[in-house]
């Protein structure tokens, strides 16, 4: 009990003393009797503080990471997904555009020709040894077996099979594929068979008169078949690029350059009414040999009227006076 009491005592009164050292060291600022005093303990006491801290502060940035962790990984997926959005927007519109751009010319190259059609988007493309894609319109869209199937551009094949929604396409680059075809301004006909391949010159073009001459940049349409099936006629086929000799020949072979890529193929129509006429070379593009006429040269600069009758003689000088003598 004893000994409680004078510790307690004790703490008293060192707590008396604290208190009014820190009372007369406040009052007195930098000019406080205490200032050694308190220069001292900051001398023995600095260290220690600045090592606690060197030690805490790692562990308080530790315990803010983990506890942020969670909030930044949340924002960065958030941002993620916002881009991948954005991208996604971009592609569409993207897309979209360029079936609206395809879409407009399959409707002009339709007008100029006369053909009633369906409108029709590729959603696939035969695998194997055939040239064929699917169409997203069937039976029920008034598609029918042997209707011509075209695009913006020109021929792309015929209709082989119907299903209520969906049509499959044998491309006229397909090796069993045998077109009707006529050469731009003229009578002379031929068949127009496929390569076998999608890209690149894919098409053959045998004249039937062989004594008729062909020469490349000559362009192809469709001749048209018995009551408009398969092909109607005036589709623009492709370009001649190249004439094959063949000696003795009854025909005459050229390679052709189709108007229509076959690997891109997105937008088409499957013409369900052919034209009243034949619109023969009317769908065809203006040809690009085809030059507006030059202008007539203009009339030479006639010089001014200050200017006319003049000439570049120097001018006369008088003759100098004569005196006579007397």
């Amino acid at each position: 009990m004893n000994d409680t009491r004078r510790t307690r005592a004790v703490l008293g009164v060192l707590l008396l003393v604290s208190l009014a050292m820190i009372t007369v060291d406040y009052r007195g600022g930098d000019d406080s009797p205490l200032s050694a005093l308190r220069g001292f303990g900051e001398a023995i006491f600095g260290p220690i503080e600045h090592g606690a801290t060197a030690v805490v502060r790692p562990v308080a940035g530790a315990v803010h990471t983990f506890t942020g962790a969670p909030g930044a990984h949340r924002r960065i997926s958030t941002l993620e997904r916002e881009n991948q959005r954005l991208r996604q927007q971009l592609r569409t519109g993207q897309i979209d555009r360029k079936r609206a751009d395809q879409l407009s010319r399959l409707l002009g190259t339709s007008g100029l020709g006369g053909y009633r059609i369906v409108p029709a988007e590729v959603i696939s493309s035969g695998q194997g040894l055939e040239d064929t894609v699917s169409l997203d319109v069937g039976g029920s869209n008034g598609v029918k077996a042997n209707m011509t199937v075209l695009s913006g551009d020109g021929l792309v094949g015929r209709v082989t099979r119907v299903g209520p929604s969906t049509s499959t396409v044998m491309l006229a680059t397909d090796a069993a594929s045998s077109i009707g075809g006529r050469l731009e301004s003229s009578d002379e006909i031929g068949i127009v068979q496929g390569g076998g391949r999608r890209g690149g010159s894919a098409l053959k073009f045998q004249l039937l008169d062989s004594t008729v001459a062909m020469q490349p940049g000559q362009r192809i349409v469709s001749f048209g078949s018995q009551g408009d099936r398969p092909y109607v006629p005036g589709v623009p086929i492709g370009t001649v690029t190249r004439i094959e000799r063949t000696p003795g020949s009854l025909t005459r072979t050229a390679q052709v350059r189709p108007f229509v890529r076959f690997t891109a193929l997105d937008v088409v129509g499957v013409v369900v009414t052919a034209p009243k006429r034949n619109p023969r070379d009317s769908v065809l593009p203006p040809s690009p040999s085809t030059s507006p006429p030059a202008p007539p040269p203009a009339p030479p600069r006639r010089p001014p009227p200050s200017q006319a009758g003049t000439s570049a003689r120097p001018k006369s000088r008088p003759a100098p006076a004569t005196t006579s003598r007397g």
